[in-house]
């Protein structure tokens, strides 16, 4: 599932960096890191550092805190229902400042 979402970043968006930290791996573009993914026992969650910030078209977006959001994936195709890709530019849109 992780090796999915990063395929699928890699392919939605251009110039991706990816680090890992934090015991998961980080996405950035043009030095703006705008999400990571980390897997957990029972599911992968995709971390978005601005998601509060984030519009939430299909209501996805999991979690309450000041900043942050998440997306849980439990099979591969959540990332199709879920519409991961589209959240994928949103964050790095966040991100930006745009």
């Amino acid at each position: 599932l992780v090796q999915a979402v990063r395929a699928l970043t890699k392919k939605t968006l251009k110039s991706v960096e990816e680090e890992v930290k934090y015991g998961g791996i980080l996405f950035s573009s043009a030095g703006l890191q705008f999400c990571g993914v980390f897997a957990y026992k029972e599911h992968v969650s995709v971390e978005f550092g601005k998601g509060a910030s984030i519009s939430d078209p299909h209501g996805h977006l999991e979690g309450s805190g000041k900043g942050r959001r998440h997306i849980k994936l439990r099979t591969k195709e959540d990332i199709t229902a879920k519409h991961l890709s589209e959240y994928l530019k949103l964050a790095l849109q966040a991100a930006s400042g745009a």
